[in-house]
């Protein structure tokens, strides 16, 4: 009879394999404790990997810092706008309502044919609050430090969960313009803007009450009031009368002594949180409140984040707030960009 001890040996060496083969692969990616480091490399690793489809699409960005434009690829890009966009601590539903818009967004401006305004030659989109805010992975670990890595992580996620989609209204991505807070209401596009679109109409927004930057207060001299606004207060203590409120309950116009300007002016010259505004005089001053945070139409990112906390998926919240649009594919439409680009 043959020794036993070859097969034995043989064996043994194979069932040590076998033991050591998950620590093998889990070795590359365990992180010192202490530093962090090692995880934070992979983090950006992940997100430099997400891909669309199976090509990498390049978003060319304006960088307002450097003056200069820089290809980013598209997923990475939505992680840094989502990031830049709404607070990480949000729901993980609303963080994919948010990522999906942003992704939507950028697809439709990739989809114009001429130049746009305000930005160089081949520049898509900047980086600013003109499109959307986007940071890079760096200035992100600078401006969370020792929360990053659950940061990125729960952002990563949303987006990865979301990977490839748009919102689409009679088969084009939409224009999934969003906002801080509501008054309540969310606002129809032409009431704001000029274009109507079905699909940013009107609807109420409860939960945007619970919202910290529901109400705000602004006090501005009468001197400085009056300069902004190219208008004239009269004697009788009233500073301008609203004539006509918006479907959201935002101003729409006021008529200061024949001069009638439109709540969105009126905003934008003041610096104000949202156009749903009343005033008081007091003296020599003008004191405002408002009631929400932004432009008002499309999402709001508060009542995104409510609604996410009452149960809603991601594509209820979009749906919600982009009445008739459907989530699909933005492939078809990176294909067109690519071919003419």
């Amino acid at each position: 009879m043959k020794s036993l001890k070859p097969i034995v040996l043989v064996l043994a060496g194979l069932f040590l394999i076998i033991l050591m083969i998950p620590t093998l692969l889990v070795a590359p990616f365990m992180n010192d404790p202490s530093s962090g480091e090692l995880s934070e490399d992979l983090q950006t690793k992940k997100g430099e990997q997400l891909m669309l489809g199976k090509s990498m699409i390049d978003v060319p960005v304006y960088r307002s810092s450097s003056e200069k434009i820089e290809n980013i690829p598209l997923e990475e890009y939505v992680i840094g706008v989502v990031a830049s966009e709404m607070p990480a601590d949000f729901e993980e539903e609303a963080l994919k309502a948010q990522a999906l818009a942003a992704r939507t967004y950028v697809v439709k401006q990739m989809m114009f044919d001429k130049q746009l305004p305000k930005l160089p030659a081949g520049a898509v989109v900047s980086d600013t609050t003109d499109h959307q805010v986007y940071k890079t992975n760096d200035q992100l670990k600078k401006q969370w430090g020792k929360d990053y890595n659950w940061k990125m992580t729960k952002i990563y996620n949303a987006v990865a969960s979301t990977q490839g989609q748009v919102l689409t209204y009679d088969n084009k991505p939409i224009d999934a313009s969003f906002f801080s807070t509501s008054n309540g209401y969310t606002e129809n596009s032409d009431e704001y803007w000029t274009a109507a679109l079905p699909y940013l109409k009107s609807v109420e927004s409860p939960w945007d009450e619970k919202s910290p930057k529901y109400h705000d207060q602004t006090v501005i001299s009468v001197r400085d009031f009056e300069k902004k606004l190219g208008v004239k207060l009269g004697s009788g203590g009233e500073v301008g009368k609203v004539i006509e409120r918006t479907s959201g309950k935002r101003v729409a116009q006021v008529d200061f002594n024949g001069k009638k300007l439109s709540g969105r002016v009126i905003r934008e010259k003041l610096g104000l949180r949202s156009s749903d505004f009343a005033w008081q005089l007091k003296g020599d001053q003008v004191v405002i409140t408002t009631k929400g945070f932004g432009h008002g139409v499309g999402m709001s990112q508060y009542g995104a984040n409510f609604m996410a906390q009452d149960g809603k998926k991601y594509k209820d919240i979009v749906s919600y707030y982009y009445q008739g649009a459907k989530v699909g594919s933005a492939e078809p439409f990176i294909a067109q960009y690519t071919a003419r680009n």
